[in-house]
């Protein structure tokens, strides 16, 4: 019976600071994303700037990976037995996704616009017995185009 109490204190503990923590990083990526409003980043066959305007054009990338909590995993696997929408992994790689634009953006600061955004995700770490996802990597790139004031 100790067992078992002790057991339920540590998931209740595990389950309490996962979601303070996975709060606070939203809150961080939100933050972030208003002061970033004014850089887009986007998906465009053509850029609206003539030639002569553009003073510059690099490739610009960030990256983000994001752990998933010990709680999160074992509802998970519980959603994998019973089927359904997985949504503790929904909400990690939504944080990974937008971590990994706002990484992007931070690296252009002085751009007007980035063009062919591209994002990718991956799962890695996964543990011993290869079931279940350890970690989500989520990688954004794109051209980040400067313009001649």
């Amino acid at each position: 019976m100790e067992n078992l109490i002790i057991f339920l204190c540590l998931i209740t503990l595990g389950y309490t600071a996962g979601t303070i923590l996975e709060k606070k990083h939203y809150k961080s990526i939100i933050s972030r994303e208003e002061l970033m409003l004014s850089l887009p980043a986007v998906t465009l066959k053509s850029v609206d700037y003539p030639d002569h305007q553009i003073q510059s054009a690099r490739m610009v990338w960030g990256s983000a990976v994001i752990s998933i909590d010990y709680f999160k995993r074992m509802l998970a696997g519980l959603r994998n037995i019973f089927g359904g929408t997985v949504t503790s992994y929904e909400s990690l790689i939504d944080r990974a996704r937008r971590e990994a634009l706002l990484r992007m953006k931070e690296l252009a600061p002085e751009a007007a616009v980035i063009v062919n955004v591209r994002i990718e995700t991956s799962a890695i770490g996964k543990n011993a017995n290869k079931k279940g996802v350890g970690c989500i990597e989520a990688i954004a790139y794109g051209t980040a185009i400067v313009i001649d004031s």
